[in-house]
């Protein structure tokens, strides 16, 4: 459904004139998305501001990872020495930030915070953005990289001082989202720094582009080794999506293609025609299954094993039944509960000896699971406990080297959404810092993201897509 403020923002002149009426009509930024595969070179001639505190410790993974993807970083106050060696690998040399012409836009700042120590240190925050925010290009990106404020190892100061990232970048998200700016915040643990430049890259690309807001975390939590593919690093490999028809599904089922996946597209039987035709576009597989029948979950083994396992699933399919509780009838209560959780599990446990080492796990929960909805107290139960599915989950596959995560979309825009009420619509869209709704292939990048390579660093945790929702923040 086409949402009328964000075309109006598109159109400079319809900017300008509303400016000048001094009408109270936010007008959201028109957000830039990759398409397609993601390039070897994401960030390719990106201005990428960097700052670093303290010791910087997590400087040389920046130096590498900002060459490598193609961006030209300038560099604020820090010294330039990390960036000589990549600089010159890469033929991306690095340069003062100050010889930027006045007034210049640049496409990023990158601040590592990993070295604050205590409540002075938190000056140099303000020292690093208070002069670069406002010269952050419309849709551009502000990410800060730290420690987990848990880690035993730093002193009761310097843990204070981590963990004020948190509010920090919240607060920056939802100062730059009309901008459609995002802001978000990585945490890598101790030896993890291996891992955490995928996660970089990913965040710096427009493929983020609904995401705001959010700490991301880095360990090394699943076993294996940090792969370098970049370009199709789904590569020969299987993945299932479940609720693959439409919305979501389909999105998230062409993205995987995209990075070369062979995709199981599965769904209900109604829905069968749309899965053969989606499939047969891409090149993969129809299932067709009613997951809240367990009798059917011996279907989607047998075609699963067919193509002799799964690196890849992806428990998209999901109902809803909304009824306040006290008008809630067992059997809504039940069908809620049987698709979204029990179905999960029990494919999961069906899947287990299937699922190859080094394999992903992408469960979609959603902001309901995290702050609630009335109306919703079945669905958000199903969600919010997919979190805790996750968390343990991870646990237990980790040493396998399986990553398991959940995505928790805000409002997108779907079918579902396109038939709620108007005044509830324009209400979900703009209770957020980016002021819009985001797209089914918003949350499909995403999840394709932590089906490839950097999935392995991230795991056991929930990402929102929700464009930083003023709810359940």
């Amino acid at each position: 459904m086409t949402d009328l403020l964000v075309d109006l923002g598109r159109n400079a002149t319809a900017r300008r004139l509303i400016g000048a009426l001094g009408l109270p009509l936010p007008l959201p930024t028109a957000l830039r998305r990759g398409r397609g595969p993601m390039p070897a070179l994401c960030l390719a001639d990106q201005s990428v501001v960097v700052g670093a505190a303290g010791a910087g410790g997590l400087v040389p993974m920046l130096a590498e990872t900002l060459a490598a993807a193609g961006a030209r970083p300038l560099l604020a106050g820090w010294s330039m020495d990390a960036f000589v060696g990549p600089g010159e690998a890469y033929g991306r040399p690095p340069r003062a930030a100050e010889s930027l012409a006045e007034g210049q836009r640049v496409d990023a700042l990158v601040f590592d915070a990993s070295g604050l120590d205590g409540s002075d240190a938190l000056a140099a925050l303000h020292g690093f953005f208070q002069p670069w925010v406002g010269r952050v290009a419309r849709s551009g990106r502000v990410l800060l990289l730290g420690r987990p404020a848990d880690d035993p190892a730093l002193t009761s100061g310097a843990a204070a001082a981590q963990s004020s990232l948190d509010g920090f970048v919240k607060s920056l998200a939802k100062e730059l989202g009309r901008h459609g700016v995002t802001a978000n915040l990585l945490r890598v643990e101790p030896g993890a720094e291996g891992r955490a430049g995928a996660v970089v890259r990913w965040l710096l690309t427009n493929r983020s582009a609904f995401v705001s807001g959010q700490a991301l975390r880095v360990s090394l939590a699943a076993a294996g080794e940090a792969s370098a593919a970049v370009v199709r690093p789904l590569e020969k490999r299987v993945a299932l999506v479940t609720g693959a028809a439409q919305g979501i599904g389909a999105a998230t089922a062409r993205a995987l293609a995209a990075e070369g996946a062979h995709v199981l597209c599965l769904d209900r039987p109604q829905e069968e025609a749309a899965a053969t035709a989606l499939a047969r576009e891409l090149g993969g597989t129809a299932v067709a299954a009613d997951l809240s029948d367990p009798a059917s979950i011996a279907a989607v083994v047998a075609a699963v094993a067919a193509l002799g396992g799964v690196d890849v699933v992806v428990h998209n399919a999901g109902v809803t039944r909304d009824r306040t509780m006290a008008r809630m009838k067992r059997e809504h209560w039940d069908a809620v509960l049987a698709v979204n959780l029990r179905a999960v599990l029990a494919l999961d446990a069906a899947l287990d000896p299937l699922l190859r080492e080094g394999g992903r796990v992408v469960c979609l929960s959603s902001i309901a699971g995290i702050a609630g909805n009335v109306g919703q107290t079945a669905y958000a139960a199903s969600k919010a406990a997919l979190i805790g599915w996750v968390r343990a989950r991870a646990r237990e596959l980790g040493a396998r080297g399986v990553a398991v995560n959940a995505v928790a979309p805000g409002f997108i825009e779907t079918r579902m959404t396109a038939a709620v009420p108007v005044a509830i619509r324009e209400a979900g869209r703009r209770l957020s810092a980016l002021g819009q709704g985001g797209l089914p292939e918003d949350v499909a990048a995403t999840i394709t993201f932590l089906a490839g390579p950097a999935g392995l660093g991230v795991t056991g945790q929930t990402l929102r897509v929700c464009g930083g929702a003023f709810l359940g923040a």
